[in-house]
């Protein structure tokens, strides 16, 4: 007996690390083929929850895991790139992608998983072309997932003729609605416990195929496997600003309360998708078992179809219930989750979402943390627009600029270690030219502020000394800024909306900077000449000159980095 049960672990153990190992690859190398699509599909989502829920199904059907998708809404969020009512579209379209798994277990082509895997991985290990790679990749790792669930059924299989594994699956068998009650906690821990639905649908549709448990057992446990994936966004909301955390609450809501109302319902819903895999295979999966057919094949293909439309038409009539009602939920989220007293900063520093590894999807973190740079910058612009032109002198928000600097500084540091780690790694040559963008793009910013930052340190002395600038050089300085922080804004647009501006655009508004500033400069040595003026007055206002000349220098960077040209001095 216990050289049995050593085999079966041995068989099962090693079956579900195969499969999650293929789950991983597959994803990762559809991620990387299908990364300009992600992004369009992840652009696409707006205040119609129709689109938004069709964007979460799209992206979901391309990473083979709606845990990855919901991450990435966290993310999202968190860096105040989506809004609340976007975000629940999303997560509900990733539900819907999610069951695509099931129906590419319906295939039933496991037989043929360890030859996919053999000819696939030698393909990735010679081929030369990225897409051809990260092609082979995706096909090996779904070899690996029919090959591994393929051992895990020949590890199941002896548990039918062991009383001990009968009696304790009987224990949650959902033929009463107790049974079914406790098949859908089991579901729900042992995905919890592995946090993969697709994991634990592997060891459902495993069991289910070598007549360990029935049908409707497994289509149980597939309901409670809707409640345990959410465990992984919930822990990467931990951490994350009120709507991250707004947006996890929405994932779990959802699938508590489209479980708890298709269970009332469960023995009805279950006849009623019998009936359907009847009028396809012929046989009903509620009575049929394993010793009615000659070949097994034909009953795995039928309880295999049974449980992806138990999983399938479950969320898809979930979301359809909710969608009508996307605002108002989202309305009700605020309210049980309220806003705090102090104003929160959305960015995405330190946020290390699990089950995240792909680099084109980390990429998406990391540009939504360079946006948020981006903005901080403007900011920055503005409070130094109202205090040196406008007053009164605000010592707070004086502080308040000068300690944006250094976040500013802090989180340029963040990208450079974050995009170092994920360009380490083998990526896509389009992947790489995207994080080499963003590194240009957060060290522009960075330089930005510390521009300003130098301006507003021009301007505290101009105070601290007693000097003022006369009302010619106050207006002319405060037109040289406009012109200054209205290129860099519509350079930052650009970036963050990935539209550049029109090349000539971008030169003629650089040019007339520098012809600005040409201009004030020979004004100011005229002035010279005519009359006495204070040394430090002159050297303050050329430093400031020499700043905005610079700043514009650095926002014509941004342009050249969006537009994929060469940096210019």
């Amino acid at each position: 007996m216990n050289a049995q049960l050593w085999a079966i672990a041995m068989s099962v153990v090693g079956g579900l690390g195969v499969f999650m190992l293929g789950m991983k690859y597959m994803s990762e190398g559809m991620q990387a083929v299908a990364g300009n699509s992600l992004r369009r599909m992840i652009s696409i989502v707006t205040n119609n929850p129709v689109m938004a829920t069709a964007a979460g199904t799209g992206v979901t059907l391309l990473v083979q895991s709606s845990s990855i998708t919901t991450v990435i809404v966290v993310g999202l969020v968190n860096a105040g790139l989506m809004q609340l009512h976007q975000a629940v579209g999303v997560i509900m379209g990733a539900n819907i992608g999610t069951t695509i798994t099931g129906w590419v277990l319906v295939l039933q082509i496991g037989k043929y998983g360890l030859p996919m895997l053999g000819a696939s991985a030698l393909v990735y290990l010679f081929a030369r072309g990225d897409r051809l790679r990260f092609v082979a990749m995706a096909i090996m790792g779904m070899g690996m997932v029919f090959f591994g669930l393929e051992l895990m059924k020949n590890g199941f299989a002896p548990m039918k003729d062991m009383p001990m594994f009968m009696e304790a699956f009987a224990w949650f068998d959902a033929s009463t609605y107790l049974g079914m009650y406790k098949a859908v906690l089991v579901g729900c821990i042992l995905t919890l416990i592995v946090q993969s639905s697709s994991a634990t649908l592997g060891i459902t549709i495993g069991l289910a195929v070598t007549g360990v448990i029935p049908f409707t057992t497994a289509a149980a446990l597939v309901l409670g496997e809707n409640i345990g994936t959410t465990i992984t966004i919930v822990l990467a909301s931990l951490g994350a600003n009120t709507n991250a955390r707004r947006a996890a609450a929405a994932h779990v809501l959802f699938n508590v309360i489209g479980v708890a109302w298709i269970t009332l319902l469960f023995h009805w819903y279950i006849r009623l998708i019998a009936a359907v895999v009847q009028s396809v295979h012929g046989a009903d999966p509620m009575t049929m078992t394993l010793a009615d057919f000659a070949d097994p094949a034909e009953y795995a293909a039928a309880i295999t179809a049974g449980i992806a439309l138990t999983h399938t038409v479950f969320n898809v009539a979930n979301t359809l219930l909710f969608l009508p009602f996307v605002r108002a939920y989202s309305r009700f989220l605020e309210r049980l989750i309220p806003d705090p007293h102090r104003k929160e900063v959305a960015r995405l520093q330190r946020f290390n979402a699990p089950g995240v590894s792909a680099p084109v999807l980390r990429l998406e973190q990391s540009r939504g943390e360079v946006i948020q740079m981006g903005q901080s910058v403007l900011d920055m612009g503005k409070w130094i627009r109202q205090l040196g032109f406008h007053g009164p002198w605000d010592e707070t928000l004086l502080q308040k600029a000068f300690r944006r600097e250094e976040i500013l500084d802090n989180m340029q540091g963040e990208v450079v270690r974050y995009l170092t780690d994920v360009l380490d790694s083998t990526v896509p040559h389009a992947v790489a030219e995207e994080g080499r963008k963003q590194l240009r793009i957060a060290h522009e910013y960075e330089s930005i502020s510390d521009r300003l930052a130098s301006t507003l340190r021009s301007f505290e002395r101009l105070r601290q000394k007693r000097l003022e600038l006369g009302p010619d050089h106050q207006r002319e300085l405060l037109d040289l800024h406009d012109i200054v922080m209205d290129f860099t804004r519509r350079s930052v647009t650009a970036y963050a909306t990935s539209r550049p501006l029109a090349e000539n655009d971008a030169r003629a508004a650089s040019d007339a900077v520098n012809r600005k500033v040409r201009a004030l400069q020979n004004e100011h040595m005229q002035r010279m000449i005519d009359g006495p003026i204070d040394p430090n007055l002159t050297m303050i206002y050329t430093t400031l000159l020499t700043d905005y000349r610079r700043i514009r220098a650095h926002a014509l960077n941004v342009h050249d980095a969006t537009a994929g040209t060469t940096v210019s001095d």
